[in-house]
């Protein structure tokens, strides 16, 4: 029997009535209505529901909380009507064994569900429930899953709810939200009553301690910071979920009938929030609900987690559009993040206070004998708290010398102090060009860990020696005060962006971007804890160089402060370094710094990308590369200085970038420009170079028994710059590999080296000179999983090529694994025979690859730039483009159809966007200088990565349509 689809009333109430009139309609129609019909009915009125409840929420009349309300209400007219259509007997029963409550627990019970949420539904028995009454249940169950609503369920008896509540703080915290759906209320109350006792046995003290232990390990396992880029909206830190554990608290603490988002008489007698700071709380409650029904409405299932591809459009439904030079996505995720802090500030503050009342403690009654002299500061709880006769508003100047004071005590600053700070924190404007002010900043800001001593490192590197993660991060002891813990309260409480207005920009502003995982403000404080640490000894292995680097720099605060602000000009327009350069001559002014601290730190911010920029996108071994380098730096502290900036900048980004293989690079970039700045060996002197460089190999040859004619034949191999591109080892292994293949006469000699201490493989090809050799190389070790990290041809007076690659694995790591060496070595040979098609082995390999909708959604525009001025010897072309699967092959086929010769290729990936760089010369090997020739070689190089992009996201090449309104920055912008 068919049944007319009604309109459901707005009024959840008189919704249920038509609802429960409807179902009467039905059985008098037909008294036989099968289960199935009734199931349609029941769906037809859910779907109902759901659209009423988007509708709504889409045409902005309800806001997110109020969505979740508004949903909550309508299922519990579903829930009533079904219960009572199910239970009609047992509820007719005078059998105590039949009696049932109904009760909806946990964020159904709060009355708050999004609208893929579960339903918490709870059905309480008698101690010994009939075996009806467990059946009917059993038959109200698979209804409920018949209807396809999603349900967490628990049958107990009161004494059940009660033990599992003792043993499992869990569900002790989801039946702080019980609440009567339908049934005996009598029982009901008897639950109630029997679990408010058990929660006054337990104690609030134990109940917020356990609440915290659980909240710190969330915020492990979902980020331990509110400014991740991907944030996962509930359970991480500044989320939902930490809303509501301060609500759970405060029940359990003032009574579960004293909290209605955050306005009760108890929070005045706590004396606690102001009435501004409780709209505040409210608002980003709201702000929170809003986003989670967006993202459930957009992806179609319980997805908490804002991820790229959600950014924007999450966005623009909420109706954040470009302002200036900040598009809607950066601004709506920047209001994120602000809510995201106001709420873990606030949060933990209250925490605080409450812990205080469950010990009946009053906040202006201090530890005896635990006064501070001469600071009017005192301890509570073994943190610092400023007395009554402290004025944050009167007199600024307090709030630095309480950081300096916890600096001196080795103490942590107390929640409700934290919390001053945060309510007084414009008066901190008041402290701008304060000498004092000023030096107690640089002094927190240079504060380092406990020195860590060479034998104390030897200990915890032995102790971590079981760990899987190779070249673990040794950190402080978790009560360690130094910079980091400083600078996060300067920036939570907002002091920091008082003391510089231009850090408020910085404040929660995100890259939108696979490469970085934090925003500006939070990737700076963690570029300057990476230092900090390094400085004392925290450090992984391949570190040790810059670690003795650091000990001895002679622009301490300088550096420290150029660390701070080194991205401080990003999303300003314009290049983000010349940006933040300029700003910080003023900003060092303003805090007192001398001229020559001053000029120091906008050098090094102007050139902060420089060295990375260098040692992976140029060819180091060209002497004109060094020689920029010479020019622009100029004195080995600055050299010292930006070496180690580089480093910090790069480790802050993420875990994955820095490798040992950057390292090696960096270090070994630093150790030439050093040679030179130091007058040691100028690198206009080539041939004494060669000469050394030969002489000592020469000498390793007699000592490893080669006979003088095989050393007269290699020696006479390499052209200049072949002897300049490799260490000793490596001229070695190729002397014995080329020696064996000459005697052998052998047309192809492959040989794989792993390096583990550089985080490399190197793969040698020595084979005959034909077109299209690195291309096929390369191809073949896209096909094998390696990942190209750098690589050099050398063409040898013999006529055969020596090519040599360095090669990765997917986590970035040597790639050593004996089976994938040896199907590597296979690969390349069947591709240099022709014995495989490689381009459709490519292709099968990309199909493979899934692109998500996430990767998509980040337009990655690509861009080929020509440079004739980096090599007096070579002309430079470099390609940003997606990252994927055989670009090395595509864009080295693309060079050798035009003809050019390359002579070393540099690969650097910033997330999902690769930059190789090429030194290529023509067929009669000369730089390519006939601009109309370089037009044609930079479009059909721009032409292929156009076709990939096009491909992956479907934006086609100069398109005004984009998946997104943000383009990743070029390669300046990386760091």
């Amino acid at each position: 029997m068919k049944h007319p689809v009604t309109d459901i009333s707005s009024d959840p109430t008189q919704a249920t009535e038509m609802f429960r009139e409807q179902i009467r309609v039905a059985f008098r129609e037909n008294p036989n209505l099968s289960r199935d019909e009734l199931l349609q009915i029941f769906r037809r009125h859910l779907g109902r529901i759901q659209t009423q409840v988007r509708t709504d929420f889409e045409k902005n009349r309800l806001s997110g909380l109020q969505a979740s309300k508004q949903l909550t209400a309508y299922t519990d007219g579903l829930m009533v009507v079904l219960f009572d259509l199910i239970y009609h007997q047992s509820l007719k029963s005078d059998d105590d064994k039949n009696k049932i409550a109904f009760v909806a627990t946990g964020g159904y019970g709060r009355r708050c569900l999004a609208p893929f949420s579960d339903l918490d539904l709870l059905f309480i028995t008698p101690e010994n429930p009939s075996k009806e009454l467990l059946k009917t249940i059993e038959q109200h169950l698979y209804f409920l899953w018949d209807l396809g609503i999603k349900i967490g369920h628990a049958i107990r008896s009161i004494t059940q709810c009660l033990t599992a509540a003792k043993d499992d703080i869990t569900i002790l915290t989801a039946l702080l939200d019980a609440r009567l759906l339908r049934g005996n209320q009598k029982l009901f109350d008897r639950f109630t009553t029997n679990f408010v006792n058990l929660c006054e046995e337990i104690g609030a003290t134990r109940y917020i301690l356990e609440k915290s232990k659980e909240r710190e390990n969330r915020h492990k396992k979902f980020g331990e910071t509110p400014y991740l880029v991907e944030p996962n909206i509930k359970e991480g830190k500044g989320g939902l979920r930490d809303l509501q554990t301060i609500c759970w608290e405060y029940r359990i603490t003032l009574g579960s009938d004293q909290f209605s988002d955050f306005l009760t008489p108890k929070i005045s007698e706590l004396g606690l929030l102001t009435e501004q700071e409780i709209h505040r709380l409210q608002r980003a409650h709201n702000f929170l609900w809003t986003v989670r029904f967006q993202l459930h409405y957009i992806s179609g299932r319980a997805e908490d987690r804002l991820t790229f591809d959600m950014q924007p459009v999450v966005g623009g439904r909420i109706g954040y559009t470009k302002h200036g030079q900040q598009v809607g996505v950066e601004r709506f995720m920047r209001h994120y993040f602000l809510t995201a802090r106001e709420v873990m500030r606030l949060t933990y503050v209250i925490e605080s206070a409450l812990t205080l009342y469950t010990q009946k403690a009053k906040l202006n009654k201090f530890e005896s004998g635990k006064y501070i002299p001469h600071t009017g500061c005192t301890l509570l709880e073994g943190k610092i708290l400023p007395t009554a006769h402290i004025s944050f508003e009167k007199d600024p100047i307090e709030m630095m010398r309480l950081l300096k004071l916890a600096q001196t005590q080795k103490r942590a600053i107390h929640p409700l102090a934290v919390h001053q700070l945060i309510r007084w924190e414009r008066k901190a404007a008041q402290l701008r060009g304060d000498v004092e002010a000023s030096n107690i900043f640089l002094d927190l800001l240079c504060d380092t860990p406990t020195f860590l001593s060479p034998k104390a490192r030897y200990k915890l590197l032995q102790k971590n020696d079981h760990q899987e993660e190779k070249n673990t991060i040794i950190y402080p002891p978790p009560e360690d005060q130094y910079n980091t813990n400083w600078l996060h309260i300067l920036n939570e409480t907002g002091i920091l962006g008082q003391l510089m207005p231009e850090w408020r920009r910085m404040v929660g502003q995100m890259q939108f971007d696979t490469y970085h995982i934090f925003t500006v403000d939070q990737h700076s404080i963690e570029a300057v804890k990476l230092l900090a640490m390094l400085e004392a000894g925290y450090y992984q292995d391949d570190l040790q160089f810059a670690h003795k680097l650091l000990q001895g720099i002679q622009s301490k605060r300088a550096l420290y402060m150029a660390t701070l602000l080194h991205d401080m000009g990003k999303g300003r327009g314009g290049d983000h370094s010349e940006v933040g350069s300029e700003m910080a001559l003023s900003i060092c002014s303003r805090l007192n710094m001398t001229a020559e601290e001053t000029d120091t730190v906008s050098w090094l911010i102007l050139h902060h990308l420089l060295l990375s920029h260098t040692a992976f996108q140029r060819d180091i071994d060209d002497p004109k590369t060094i020689l920029d380098l010479v020019d622009t730096i100029q004195s080995p502290e600055r050299l010292r200085l930006l070496f180690l900036l580089t480093i910090s900048d790069m480790r802050a980004v993420n875990k994955k970038v820095w490798n040992a293989w950057k390292a090696t690079l960096l270090t070994e970039l630093y150790n030439r420009v050093a040679e030179v700045l130091e007058g040691s060996l100028a690198t206009q002197e080539r041939d004494t170079r060669v000469y050394r460089v030969k002489n000592n190999l020469t000498k390793q040859f007699s000592i490893i028994n080669i006979p003088n004619t095989d050393v007269d034949f290699f020696m006479h191999l390499g052209y200049a710059s072949y002897w300049l591109s490799f260490d000793e080892n490596t001229h070695i292994r190729h002397a014995q590999m080329i020696i064996e293949a000459h005697h052998k006469q052998a047309p192809l000699t492959i040989r794989t080296y792993p390096l583990p201490d550089r985080g490399v493989t190197e793969v040698t090809v020595y084979a005959a000179d034909h077109p299209g050799l690195f291309s096929k190389i390369s191809g073949a070790l896209a096909v094998a999983g390696a990942s190209i990290v750098d690589a050099r041809i050398h063409t040898l007076t013999n006529g055969m090529v020596l090519d040599t690659f360095w090669i990765q694995d997917a986590a970035q790591d040597v790639f050593d694994d004996p089976l994938r060496l040896e199907r590597t070595v296979e690969l390349i040979t069947s591709a240099l025979a022709g014995a495989i098609d490689i381009e459709q082995r490519l292709q099968d390999c990309n199909r493979n690859m899934l692109y998500g909708r996430r990767m998509r959604a980040i337009h990655v525009p690509p861009r080929v730039v020509i440079d004739n001025q980096a090599s007096n010897g070579f002309t430079v072309i470099e390609v940003n483009g997606r990252d994927r699967i055989g670009l090395l092959y595509d864009v080295t086929k693309t060079i050798r159809k035009q003809k050019l010769q390359i002579s070393s290729a540099h690969i650097t990936t910033y997330g999902i966007r690769a930059v190789d760089v090429f030194y290529v010369k023509d067929v009669f090997g000369l730089k390519i200088q006939d601009k109309k020739r370089l037009s044609i070689i930079r479009e059909a190089i721009l032409k292929v990565l156009e076709e990939i992009e096009e491909n992956i996201t479907g934006i086609q090449p100069n398109s005004t349509a984009s998946i997104i309104q943000m383009e990743i920055a070029p390669p300046k912008e990386e760091l």
